[in-house]
């Protein structure tokens, strides 16, 4: 571990921030792609395995490896959860994180506690250092919490370690693993194209890299492009690859699944054939228990799927500030989604939840009960009768193609008679090369709004293309008809841009108290970084 050499900083910090410091110096740069070589970088593993005295100990994990483009977070989080409330000791690698790092290492559905963590940073991070040199030089970012999650599983000795990739799956760094017990490849589409390819062909090979020879896998319904190319992939090694059906919500006994959205009953069924098999693997189930299990589901499969629990995917938040002497609401719905098909998905989920919004604050999972027994006690006074209208907060990396995505989400909310009054872009909180939440700027002085102004001229052309159905909208939506944006850096007819996401969450709540008679449901989408600092904000 670093020593304190005594200067005022190294008072100041504490041995978690010195870890996160630590771990902050192997993000090498902004941008994922460029001169470096994937696959001599992926080699260069197998020689970090060697320095950490992993290659034993991974080769005996018992790993559930899942790849995708969509859905992957959920899949995983719904399998841990099966095997969690089947009896087994599980360890789940997700990404990316969305507040703490730690969200990244999950022990029995739990987040690593502050001070394992400490003790397998340093206990990965001094062996690296003391044998890496220019020509092995220290693992980058990912590729170091791809191995610090194999050593905490191996050390925390686990039953099952349910592994997410990070991005593709051929090259990856979750990859290292030699013989998973079985693979699932979640819904694909198009992201990440600079790094996986253009067409969905490219992009299921990529994700096909993580196939091993006769190693079931599965994967859901996907379009004939990808699936032709997963089932040559899957040929070529003895694959056995079967497609998954949606779960039927049938199954469920009149319970609902656990995450949002009507795209979580596909995750929900490959989450069922990935455990299913797993504990066939591992003798705990025959086979004609597995047939019954497609008719029907035992209790603790249906427990699992109703209890798991993924922040950012599909999340109702309402704002912490409402009480009883403010007789209104501000509600965050937030879903990380940066792909067309996700910005769907989304859109679809949003719809349906702000329009049945009454039967949510009873019946989903409220984010903080701290606060639940105040909605519930505004439900049951004047809230019902509220009006509501509806906010985008958006923001994306410049990487997507806002031209793909906007559309995609302001057409889907149409389609379901949603239309927003105001849609609202800023800069995320975040800085790429630091982690921790002291490495947040302390001022949004100087901050550039290019790429915010860009989202916005985008909205502003596309609400233009659809006055005639914006216009049919706008009587649906009951928001008063001009709202004070003093505070924003430039204010558009539909839209706003603000230099800080803390100035947006000032602008919302003031703009609540000033329209007690509104309810206003804010969708924040567009990238998981967004919907991490949004959750540092309101649960702060």
């Amino acid at each position: 571990m670093a020593q304190d050499n005594g200067s005022s900083k190294s008072s100041s910090v504490t041995p978690y921030e010195e870890a996160l410091d630590a771990l902050s110096s192997l993000i090498t740069k902004r941008t994922r792609v460029g001169d470096v070589n994937m696959e001599e970088r992926f080699n260069v593993l197998y020689k970090y395995l060697k320095m950490l005295d992993l290659e034993e100990a991974i080769s005996n994990m018992k790993i559930i490896h899942v790849a995708g483009t969509k859905g992957k977070g959920s899949t995983c989080t719904f399998t841990e959860s099966i095997l969690r409330n089947c009896g087994f000791r599980t360890g789940l690698f997700t990404s990316p994180h969305l507040i703490d790092i730690r969200e990244r290492f999950r022990l029995d559905g739990v987040e690593i506690s502050e001070e394992k963590f400490l003790v397998y940073f340093w206990w990965c991070y001094d062996r690296l250092k003391e044998n890496t040199d220019d020509n092995v030089p220290m693992p980058t970012f990912f590729h170091f919490l791809a191995l610090l999650a194999f050593k905490i599983f191996a050390a925390e000795q686990v039953d099952v370690s349910i592994m997410e990739v990070g991005l593709g799956g051929k090259y990856d760094a979750t990859n290292v693993v030699p013989t998973p017990i079985v693979c699932g490849i979640t819904s694909l589409g198009y992201d990440h194209m600079e790094i996986l390819g253009n067409t969905l062909g490219e992009i299921a090979g990529e994700k096909a890299g993580i196939f091993k020879h006769r190693i079931p896998a599965f994967t859901v319904p996907q379009p004939d492009e990808a699936m032709h190319v997963l089932r040559e992939k899957a040929s070529q090694l003895n694959v056995p690859l079967q497609v998954v059906t949606p779960l039927d919500a049938k199954l469920l006994n009149g319970s609902r699944l656990a995450l949002g959205g009507e795209h979580q009953y596909i995750n929900a069924g490959l989450a069922i054939a990935l455990c299913s098999t797993w504990l066939k693997m591992n003798g705990h189930l025959e086979d004609s228990y597995l047939k019954h299990i497609q008719h029907t589901l035992p209790e603790k499969f249906i427990k699992g799927l109703t209890t798991a629990s993924l922040q950012g995917r599909a999340q109702i938040v309402p704002d912490q500030f409402i009480n009883d002497e403010i007789p209104n609401e501000l509600v965050f719905f937030l879903d990380g989604a940066h792909s067309p098909e996700s910005m769907e998905a989304c859109a679809r989920w949003f719809s349906l939840a702000i329009k049945d919004q009454d039967q949510i604050l009873f019946h989903q999972k409220l984010d903080n009960s701290n606060f639940s027994n105040q909605v519930v006690k505004m439900h049951n006074g004047e809230t019902v009768q509220k009006k509501s209208t509806q906010i985008l907060l958006f923001n994306c990396m410049s990487e997507r193609n806002p031209q793909l995505l906007l559309p995609h989400l302001m057409k889907t909310c149409a389609d379901h008679g949603v239309y927003f009054k105001k849609a609202l872009f800023v800069p995320g909180l975040s800085v790429y090369h630091k982690v921790g939440s002291h490495a947040l700027p302390a001022t949004d002085s100087d901050v550039d709004l290019s790429w915010q102004l860009t989202l916005q001229r985008v909205w502003e052309n596309l609400m233009q293309g659809n006055k005639v159905t914006w216009l049919e909208g706008k009587s649906n939506n009951s928001a008063p008809e001009e709202l004070n944006m003093e505070m924003s850096a430039s204010n558009c007819e539909h839209s706003a841009v603000f230099s800080s996401l803390p100035l947006v969450l000032k602008w919302l709540r003031d703009t609540v108290q000033q329209n007690q008679s509104t309810r206003f449901q804010v969708l924040v989408t567009g990238s998981i970084h967004l919907i991490g600092d949004m959750l540092k904000l309101v649960k702060k």
